[in-house]
């Protein structure tokens, strides 16, 4: 998407939100508004849990988000500043490839980076923090999450994961108009004007021009409540931050009054199996594109000794609030045949379809069809094979006893 188009539809929206003028912005609990204005009668579409509510206990103000002081916006930072943008222009485009053709591993901690892979150290396993050092100018992407930084210079930084429904109250009765568009993170840096960029990912899909990215804002969560500013553009696979401050941040989308809710969004099929020598059992998920929520996820399942096999997601996106249908070859009882595509935050119970194989001789072919429309939306097979394959790529823990359970079934 051109930056310039996305700068002009930005500054077209009803109320602008320009990121140095803070003392213009409503308080969060004074913009707010029915689901029900969202929907047309007799729509199906559903959105529990896809939307939350905010109520900071003060107005924010401009000092809550600095910028970048006029030292700092001397030759020399201007200097910096046109070797950054003559770097957007491969950004932009590299970013999106990878958004095909790199799956989100989260195991993978490393950042690709102008000179090289550089490696992100583990410093806190219970908030899931994260620290690394960037040696040199250049942009730098973590193809496990989607976060990126174009950096001026050296500089230390520190990532976290966080959960919106420890900062954002869900409330099914009374809903607000914003949307949860990407992951949340507490992001530091040392020093903060080395980053002249953040760029945050999102799920939502702009392929089908449904939304309009005068809908996306920047929510910062500080003391005094949450604090929007729009970000500087957005792109396919995220939204970018020009010379930002830090704190706990992530992407939500404002949703305009009389909008039909029909929002388009990347999304994952986890499928993991649980090895028994009489009938091997499988777990299907479809969620949004989140990195944290795999993570989670696959977190749940390894307790459980599940292991998730290699699938590919969705092609096309799908809607938030959908029904879609699970079914299989083999006819095998699905229980639940019918999932909901919503957000629910790392840490709540994630909605699954279970099925039992038996002893797995025979490939079955899994397939969701959209409810509604009754269009196929994905497919794949799952052959004996791919169970060993699967039980070989085990965590070592756990591989001795997978191994002894899939040699009984195989």
């Amino acid at each position: 998407m051109d930056k310039k188009e996305c700068h002009e539809k930005s500054s077209s929206s009803d109320e602008e939100l320009p990121r140095l003028v803070y003392r213009e912005l409503f308080r969060v609990s004074q913009m707010c508004g029915s689901i029900l204005d969202f929907f047309e009668e007799g729509d199906e579409t559903e959105a529990e849990a896809l939307w939350f509510t905010a109520s900071p206990k003060d107005q924010p103000s401009g000092k809550d988000i600095p910028s970048v002081s006029e030292q700092q916006e001397s030759s020399e930072g201007q200097e910096s500043g046109d070797i950054c943008s003559e770097e957007n222009q491969i950004v932009s485009s590299y970013a999106a490839k990878l958004g095909f053709e790199v799956e989100q591993d989260y195991t993978n901690h490393q950042f690709l980076g102008p000179e090289g892979n550089v490696d992100v150290e583990l410093i806190d396993k219970s908030t899931n923090t994260y620290s690394l050092r960037f040696p040199t100018a250049g942009w730098y992407l973590w193809s496990a999450t989607g976060l990126g930084f174009v950096v001026r210079d050296a500089v230390t930084v520190t990532i976290a994961f966080g959960s919106w429904s420890q900062h954002l109250g869900l409330d099914l009765q009374h809903h607000e108009q914003w949307l949860v568009a990407g992951p949340l993170f507490a992001i530091t840096a040392e020093p903060e004007e080395a980053v002249a960029e953040i760029h945050l990912p999102h799920f939502i899909s702009l392929q089908a021009g449904e939304v309009d990215v005068s809908w996306f804002l920047m929510a910062h969560f500080k003391d005094e409540g949450m604090v929007l500013e729009q970000p500087s553009r957005v792109e396919p696979f995220y939204a970018v931050l020009e010379n930002p401050s830090f704190s706990l941040m992530g992407i939500l989308l404002r949703i305009a009054r009389g909008t039909r809710l029909s929002i388009p969004i990347t999304s994952n099929t986890l499928l993991y199996f649980h090895p028994h020598p009489e009938d091997v059992k499988f777990h299907l998920y479809l969620v949004p594109s989140d990195a944290l929520l795999t993570k989670m996820i696959d977190d749940e399942e390894d307790r459980f000794c599940g292991v998730r096999l290699q699938t590919s997601p969705p092609v096309e996106p799908l809607t938030f609030g959908a029904h879609y249908i699970v079914s299989n070859s083999a006819h095998l009882e699905i229980i639940p045949t019918e999932l909901k595509l919503s957000y629910r935050s790392p840490g709540e119970i994630q909605p699954f379809s279970k099925f039992y194989a038996g002893q797995m001789k025979e490939p079955i072919q899994l397939e969701i069809t959209d409810k509604r429309h009754g269009t196929l939306v994905w497919k794949t097979v799952v052959k004996p094979v791919d169970i060993q394959l699967g039980a070989a790529t085990a965590p070592p823990a756990f591989s001795a006893r997978w191994m002894y359970l899939i040699s009984r079934v195989l």
